[in-house]
């Protein structure tokens, strides 16, 4: 783990952890559960996380069970270990805690999840989606075309993978920086951090 850092939600901080092999932020489950239920301090939203992961063990939610304890800078400024939830985890957290400032995020998830499901019956909207996105983003038409045509070939290149029998994961990604070796001079994630990218 590395990049540990302090993002801001409404003027509380919320301690965040960037996992550079993972491609990866985690989060603290104490801040962000003390922002949405406007806790007074850190031990009252402790407390009120320990309830309610009590609450989601006993419902067999696995997300909790799979919360990573890791070492944040505490308030005496030691690095003590905390529940952290990646992105997705957090997400489903979140949709566990009756608050008012929870509630634009359920909204936001189940809209994303209505899209989702609209796309596997017309795959297009995606598409159209994707577009509407990197125009909102300031992208140009020519820009953007550029980066569907890439998407293209690149699918073109893991279906080829994929019919000499390439694994995805490990064997995807050493093809991967082979391509980049052999165009920029540095391997996938040399390039990233060259670029200065998180994914």
């Amino acid at each position: 783990m590395s990049n540990t850092k302090l993002q801001a939600y409404e003027n509380r901080k919320i301690r965040t952890v960037w996992d550079e092999e993972r491609e990866e932020w985690f989060f603290s489950v104490v801040d962000v559960v003390g922002v949405l239920t406007d806790s007074a301090d850190y031990q009252a939203a402790r407390n009120y996380w320990k309830v309610t992961k009590k609450r989601l063990k006993d419902e067999g939610n696995e997300t909790v069970t799979n919360c990573n304890q890791l070492k944040m800078p505490a308030e005496d400024g030691k690095m003590r270990k905390t529940d952290a939830a990646d992105t997705e985890q957090l997400l489903r957290i979140i949709q566990s805690i009756p608050s008012p400032k929870a509630e634009p995020f359920k909204l936001w998830l189940a809209q994303v999840g209505r899209e989702r499901i609209e796309e596997t019956t017309d795959p297009e909207l995606a598409i159209d989606r994707a577009l509407e996105t990197y125009l909102k983003k300031g992208y140009s038409p020519d820009w953007i075309h550029q980066r569907l045509l890439a998407i293209r070939v690149r699918k073109e290149l893991t279906d080829e993978w994929d019919a000499h029998g390439v694994e995805k994961g490990a064997e995807y990604a050493i093809l991967t920086d082979e391509i980049s070796k052999a165009w920029a001079g540095m391997t996938t994630r040399q390039y990233k951090n060259y670029k200065g990218l998180k994914k």
